[in-house]
């Protein structure tokens, strides 16, 4: 794994306020001081432009709609405290990233705070998680593309996406950057697009146009016109839109100054993530009444079309094929990190540290994108049915993920702060309160869940998964306890030389 180096000079070296491996048990299989390094090629506008662009997708560009017509005007409420939380999860994971920047992440903080069975559980769900997202994007962006062209089939457009990406993510990473990064311009520039042409419709300054006030906010029902339980289930539709964020602290580990690279994404990105998500979701609000809102039809093609923008539908389906392919792209590569962090530190077939030259993981990389590829067989065999399934088994699991940052954030600052030696650069606010809150909203979402029939569904599913994962861990654990116990044994009962 990608440490921070200490610094040459004549001050003594702090402290590690991460520490070592909490768990002795660790099998000898994968040691992090003989594994290859990656390679250090993003610079900090690629890691920047993660950051941003990886929490703006079609949850945004389409799925928007269906919060809007469940809370109404209240979801800007819905937002603002998902907005929040994930202000919060992102403070949390700066201040462990910029102590030690690892392709392992979250995973490995876990690993230091709870044991090895933390960071084996942690790194596999969220693994499990990218690799199927992978595969619902292909699905998603082919049928896009078969709809502009129907004579290429469905499957025959995820196999060409794949293959285009995987040979993106076998290059060098900083191929991958600058492919991130101008996809993510693309998106960008489409939602700052939307907001100056919505903020200009709202104050009637384009051609047939007239100020809208606040027509649409008090009207049709009122703000909340389905009360507190509708924010709340609007807050279950949209917190999980935020989620891919959290990537730019297993990229970072791969810029030339990781540390800095984590303290201004996790810095900077936030404010500009609120107002392209909240902003957006205001202008539509104000622009048309909520309850004219459709799942099925993205709110800003409706917005466009009413201030008059030509081609709206076309020119924001293509939008989402770039957001699609983008997040693809970003969700590989996530996934082939945490493949390697994990074999790195034992968790995973010592095979997938194999490097290409140009510091790719590319057995990582190959073993992550395979089950894209399946994704060909399925949409050709059995469309409407396994990946529905699959989808289900991974709707939870980013929010148990951020509950293990929450919880690792607790573990390690309390150790950092009995440690005089230590120095964080980046400190969570209001620890250990802020965290606390942020450990009980994400449990209230559990909880929401609970009370949702699809959400139940996935909820469940991902806790089977979540129970699997955590009984092969349990079992690793044991064994190599064991293993240790058998080796100090032998050791013990070697007859020891005589002395000369």
């Amino acid at each position: 794994m990608t440490l921070p180096r200490s610094a040459e000079n004549a001050k003594p070296t702090l402290p590690n306020p991460l520490g070592p491996p909490a768990d002795p048990s660790r099998r000898a299989s994968g040691p992090s001081h003989t594994a290859p390094r990656l390679g250090t090629g993003l610079r900090g506008r690629h890691v920047t432009m993660l950051a941003i662009s990886g929490a703006i997708g079609a949850g945004l560009f389409v799925g928007s709609g269906a919060g809007i017509q469940t809370a109404g005007p209240g979801i800007l409420v819905s937002y603002a405290l998902a907005g929040l939380l994930m202000v919060l999860i992102m403070r949390m994971l700066g201040e462990m990233a910029v102590a030690q920047p690892s392709s392992g992440s979250f995973s490995v903080y876990a690993e230091k705070a709870l044991g090895c069975w933390a960071g084996f559980t942690v790194g596999w769900l969220y693994w499990w998680l990218l690799v199927v997202v992978v595969a619902a994007e292909a699905t998603a962006a082919a049928t896009i593309a078969h709809g502009w062209l129907p004579a290429v089939p469905q499957w025959g457009w995820v196999l060409l996406f794949m293959a285009v990406l995987t040979g993106v993510n076998l290059c060098s990473v900083g191929s991958f950057g600058e492919f991130e990064f101008w996809f993510g311009a693309i998106k960008i520039a489409a939602v700052v697009g939307f907001l100056v042409l919505g903020s200009l419709a709202v104050f009637g300054l384009l051609p047939d146009t007239d100020p809208v006030g606040l027509t649409h906010l008090t009207g049709h029902g009122g703000f909340l016109p389905h009360g507190v339980a509708g924010v709340l289930t609007g807050l279950l539709a949209v917190v999980f839109s935020f989620g891919g964020m959290e990537l730019v602290t297993i990229a970072a580990a791969e810029s030339d100054n990781p540390s800095e690279a984590v303290r201004k994404a996790t810095r900077t990105v936030i404010v500009r993530l609120l107002v392209f998500y909240i902003g957006s979701i205001a202008l539509m609000v104000l622009l048309l009444p909520w309850d004219s809102a459709s799942e099925a039809t993205s709110p800003f093609v409706s917005v466009l079309q009413h201030i008059g923008v030509p081609g709206s539908a076309s020119l924001m389906n293509a939008v989402v094929l770039t957001s699609l392919l983008s997040a693809l792209n970003a969700n590989l590569y996530g996934a082939s990190r945490m493949a390697f962090s994990l074999a790195e530190r034992g968790d995973a077939p010592h095979a997938l540290l194999r490097l290409a030259r140009s510091g790719a993981p590319r057995r990582a990389v190959l073993a992550s994108v395979s089950f894209g590829f399946a994704a060909v067989l399925l949409n050709f065999f059995a469309p409407d049915r396994v990946l529905p399934f699959l989808l289900n088994s991974i709707g939870a699991i980013i929010l148990l993920v951020w509950i293990a940052i929450a919880v690792s954030q607790l573990r390690i600052r309390r150790a950092a702060e009995r440690d005089p030696g230590t120095e964080l650069t980046v400190r969570m606010w209001g620890y250990p309160w802020l965290t606390w809150v942020a450990l009980v909203g994400m449990v209230g979402v559990l909880v929401l869940m609970c009370t949702d029939a699809g959400a139940r569904t996935q909820l469940f599913s991902s806790g089977a998964l979540t129970a699997a994962i955590l009984l092969v861990a349990g079992v690793r654990q044991l064994r190599g306890r064991r293993a240790d116990r058998g080796a100090g044994s032998a050791r013990a009962r070697r007859p020891r030389p005589p002395r000369q």
